[in-house]
């Protein structure tokens, strides 16, 4: 049962993430943050960061993993926003 656990926190993990990848790559290369709120982004940046926290204090990987890239994009996203408002 265990194994099937970890499947689907493993996929839920990859798919939520790769989905970020393309708005985020689209950001950084355009540069355009108009459309962003930066009350969204910086609630969405914290409670990501709190996903990870909670990851780390179950030793779940699949959550770790996901949340240290996503929060990592996301930090990035909220600087650019903060810089190019």
């Amino acid at each position: 049962m265990m194994e099937w656990i970890d499947w689907i926190g493993s996929a839920a993990a990859c798919l939520t993430t790769a989905s970020f990848v393309p708005q985020a790559w689209q950001t950084f290369r355009s540069r355009d943050v108009s459309g962003i709120s930066l009350t969204m982004y910086s609630l969405f940046t914290l409670g990501v960061a709190l996903w990870l926290v909670y990851g780390i204090l179950l030793l779940a990987w699949p959550i770790i993993i996901a949340n240290v890239i996503t929060t990592s994009l996301a930090l990035m996203i909220l600087m650019m926003k903060l810089k190019y408002r």
